[in-house]
């Protein structure tokens, strides 16, 4: 059973609309299944290369448009799997764009670093994006009733939302490993040349047990005895292969509000949990609080992108320890969120409530999530 993505309609809209479409997301995540739908919607115009093979390489490596044209054949949809793999892709994309503008081009691409510099200017004006992220629970709302959505969200938590994972029965914690070696470095590594496995494995593991914590660049430089410029320069290079995202602190009007501290999450709580070697129940961790934090955090940002919501999003912590784990702003308006597993309270602090009066505040547990990981308001 095909599980349908949240953007796919939105990709599809914007066929033949001028622009070269673009489509990132880490290894694993279900880009070329999403693209080969695509094509299916076009048949015979179409036509699916990837980049991964020798002599797809080749046709677009130091070609003329005239030689590339005559290799893609007129076909009204070429779809580019991998585009990363090919030397200036973007110079690439770019003659192929201007001189076969009936021809929509759509480019794969595992990693924003591999993809997204070197289009960003050859297609400045030309190119639309789109992320896709690993299942989020509205997509497999489709596929699990909310009584069985209820049954696996431990196992959600557990083994994360990688398509190979969470469909898969029992309990694939040497598949979810394997995953975690073979795709989550790949990229990362082959990234500027890097070659200290060791010190990525323990800046990962570092972050991975900070989770739903403030993190000090400083502190993770002292601990992995790097300066701290080489972990903001690993921390962002980890961003860009979509393992992590960073969540900022938010301040307005309060003189002891955090302002510099941020928060890391991983998109992925299974990738973050094999990462730790920690696969245990919840009753039998430590985490399963922070864990919970991480899992609704990054279900809720899929959710946001997906449904191209244009949102800022927080935490909110005083000095004094005064915290809310997370929050929404859209223009004027503040939306608020605490998170447990168990029973939340029903007021913000204190001191949130007189900054921000206008400010909704909502308690995120297990009885309520769905609505929050559902819901545009």
């Amino acid at each position: 059973m095909i599980i349908e993505r949240t953007i796919l309609g939105s990709i599809v809209k914007d066929l033949y609309k001028g622009k070269v479409l673009i489509l990132y997301g880490a290894r694993q995540v279900g880009k070329t299944t999403l693209v080969r739908e695509i094509q299916a919607l076009h048949k015979a115009d179409s036509v699916y290369l990837n980049c991964d093979e020798p002599d797809i390489l080749a046709a677009f490596s130091g070609k003329t448009s005239t030689q590339m044209g005559a290799f893609i054949g007129g076909k009204k949809l070429v779809i580019l799997d991998e585009a990363q793999q090919v030397p200036n892709i973007g110079r690439t994309l770019k003659l192929l764009h201007d001189s076969f503008p009936q021809t929509q081009l759509l480019a794969t691409g595992s990693s924003s670093f591999e993809l997204s510099d070197k289009v960003s200017e050859p297609l400045t004006g030309r190119k639309t994006e789109f992320t896709l992220y690993p299942f989020s629970v509205g997509e497999l709302a489709s596929r699990y009733s909310a009584l069985e959505a209820g049954r696996l969200l431990e196992r959600r938590l557990l083994y994360g939302m990688y398509p190979e994972i969470a469909l898969k029965g029992g309990h694939p914690a040497e598949e979810l490993k394997s995953l975690a070696r073979s795709y989550s470095y790949k990229d990362v590594l082959k990234y500027h040349n890097i070659k200290n496995h060791e010190l990525l494995e323990k800046l990962l593991q570092a972050l991975a047990l900070q989770v739903g914590s403030e993190v000090s660049y400083n502190e993770l430089a002292s601990l992995l005895g790097v300066d701290k410029n080489t972990v903001a320069s690993y921390i962002q290079i980890l961003e860009k292969a979509f393992i992590i995202f960073r969540l900022g602190p938010f301040s307005r009007n309060i003189r002891n509000e955090l302002k510099r501290l941020r928060k890391i999450y991983f998109y992925d709580t299974g990738l973050r949990n094999a990462l730790i070697n920690n696969l245990n129940p919840l009753n039998l961790r430590q985490d399963a609080g922070a864990l919970w934090e991480n899992f609704l955090v990054a279900e809720r940002r899929k959710f946001l992108a997906n449904h191209g919501l244009d949102r800022q999003t927080y935490f909110w912590r005083t000095q004094q320890q005064q915290e809310i784990d997370y929050l929404e702003t859209e223009g004027d308006s503040l939306s608020a969120f605490e998170i447990k597993w168990g029973k939340v309270r029903a007021k913000p602090p204190k001191v949130f409530k007189e900054a921000y009066p206008d400010a909704v505040f909502t308690g995120v547990n297990r009885d309520n999530y769905l609505a929050f990981l559902t819901q545009k308001k």
